[in-house]
């Protein structure tokens, strides 16, 4: 039987839950164990698919085409291992299938109630992901906070979970405020109390808590939590501001959280290996050049909504030890008729153009895809990014001036860009995109193949829209190489420009496979030639 570790959170949100999570997971993985991760959000949506990302961040995909929160972002990116359906859970998807299973009949004509048809739902979901995924620990981060009315059936979930598993076999980790008042300059624990004490209230007791406080706690103050909190003071681990997130795993190995959490589970406390993280560290703490790359995205006033690109550009910088300053341009801002291009991009090195939905902003991207092309600064473009570049490309190289997407003009009568024959039926927003892994077969002699060094990859895709391939003959012709295309549609995965120093654009999001020990192949070369533009 799989082990269990649940992280909660109280007193607010944004405390690092997803993090915490995270780095537990990384440190179990270093000593040798088989780890799997999943999130639970209390929302009604079945899925973030739907949800604006600037009120909820990116949507991740994962390899078989989940649509998920961008905590799995932060799980993959620490740990390393492909994710799946059984990852991400709302309320929405238990809801919905305790309902559907109702309406057939499953039940034998009893009444549906919060306890027990909603409980097991969440149980069994938990459980499916330790036997689906054959981890020896799967860790679960609760989304919201303890004390919230959406999660409370969550939380008695839990509850009845620790009683079916007992202490050797499910563990719980409270993360708390421990904030720091400078009227009185003292660190005030009363937050922390009260967060154990309501999830006490919903009868659970915390093995583990861990502190987000600006400065270190100090005896006194670990004392006074392990007395209230009931438990030893040293299974209370501080989680002090830090610079770069990459850091908490090994402040938390220093607190042998890992240990802790082997110790209660009666499993052999082994030998950590964790070089590859501290050489990622000390790279990220020794960066000596820095450059500019302009992000130009209609949701830039939420960086959350570009996370994976964001960490993604950061990652590609670490292997050239240097330090990526991301320059957020709104693409609306762009489209007026007096904006100075040369002054918005006068000390980016690269720009890039990430996806997005819908017609705002859409023209500001098409300018500042044009003055890459035209001014040989290296471009990538992804999804969103690579129906920009073909736009732009028909417009203003092969002449079609009303080149468009039916994305952003039903009617437009150069539709470079177009919905398939099987998704022109679809109805419904949510999941009916082309979502997960898909194979593209890479053309020899390309920048593609230079940068995959492979002629066939498999990507994870987020979109609707597609080349639409009737153009492909007279873009060609201009000069447009169409260097990636999936083996069994014929839809175009990899567009790029020959010369130009480095212009390269795909339908898939390459984002979302990136790692900050392992650049993604595309952005480790957009990152390289932005660096040679600057020198």
């Amino acid at each position: 039987m799989a082990k269990y570790v649940f992280v909660t959170g109280g007193v607010c949100s944004g405390l690092g839950k997803g993090i915490t999570a995270s780095s537990i997971a990384l440190l179990l993985k270093a000593k040798g164990y088989k780890v799997f991760m999943q999130k639970f959000d209390p929302y009604m949506n079945v899925d973030p698919g739907t949800m604006s990302p600037i009120q909820h961040g990116e949507v991740f995909v994962t390899a078989d085409g989940c649509e998920t929160d961008l905590d799995l972002g932060h799980y993959e990116r620490f740990i390393d291992e492909e994710l799946n359906y059984t990852s991400n859970i709302t309320n929405g998807k238990i809801y919905s299938s305790v309902i559907e299973k109702e309406r057939i009949g499953d039940f034998l004509g009893a009444t549906i109630q919060i306890v027990p048809h909603i409980s097991n739902e969440i149980k069994n979901k938990i459980y499916e992901a330790g036997t689906s995924s054959g981890a020896d620990i799967v860790i679960t981060e609760i989304g919201g906070t303890v004390g919230d009315i959406e999660s409370a059936v969550m939380m008695e979930s839990l509850r009845q979970f620790r009683l079916e598993t007992g202490i050797e076999n499910s563990l719980f980790v409270h993360t708390t405020l421990v904030p720091y008042l400078f009227g009185s300059n003292e660190l005030k624990t009363k937050p922390t109390q009260n967060s154990i004490i309501e999830l006490r209230r919903l009868g659970i007791q915390p093995d583990i808590i861990v502190t987000r406080a600006p400065i270190d706690l100090g005896e006194a103050v670990k004392k006074k939590i392990s007395l209230f909190g009931s438990i030893p003071p040293e299974n209370i681990i501080e989680a002090k501001d830090v610079n770069n997130i990459y850091q908490i795993p090994l402040n938390f190995h220093r607190q042998h959280i890992e240990d802790i959490i082997l110790k209660q589970f009666g499993l052999k406390v082994t030998k950590s290996n964790l070089e590859h993280w501290e050489n990622l560290i000390k790279t990220v703490e020794s960066l000596d050049k820095e450059i500019e790359i302009s992000l130009v995205g209609k949701y830039t006033e939420l960086e959350d909504a570009y996370l994976s690109v964001k960490e993604a550009l950061k990652a590609a910088g670490y292997k050239y030890n240097t330090k990526v300053n991301i320059k957020w341009v709104n693409s609306e801002e762009l489209e007026d008729k007096n904006c100075n291009f040369k002054e918005v991009f006068k000390n980016s090195k690269g720009i890039i153009v990430p996806g997005g939905f819908g017609s705002r902003g859409i023209e500001g991207m098409i300018k500042a895809c044009e003055y890459a092309r035209v001014n040989k600064i290296p471009y990538l473009g992804i999804c969103l990014g690579m129906q920009i570049a073909v736009i732009e490309f028909a417009r203003h190289v092969c002449g079609i001036a009303d080149a468009s997407s039916r994305e952003f003009n039903e009617l437009c009568p150069n539709p470079v860009i177009d919905l398939m024959a099987d998704q022109k039926a679809v109805i419904n927003k949510g999941g009916t995109l082309r979502l997960g892994n898909y194979r593209c077969s890479i053309t020899k002699g390309t920048l593609a193949y230079k940068d995959y060094k492979s002629e066939e990859i498999l990507e994870r895709h987020r979109h609707r829209y597609e080349f639409n391939n009737n153009y492909k003959e007279i873009l060609a012709s201009k000069g447009m190489i169409f260097s990636g295309v999936n083996p069994e549609s014929n839809l175009v995965e990899i567009i790029e420009l020959p010369n130009h120093p480095h212009f390269i654009a795909c339908q898939f999001h390459p984002e979302f496979k990136s790692r900050p020990t392992k650049a993604h192949p595309l952005f480790d070369s957009f990152i390289k030639a932005s660096i040679e533009n600057k020198k």
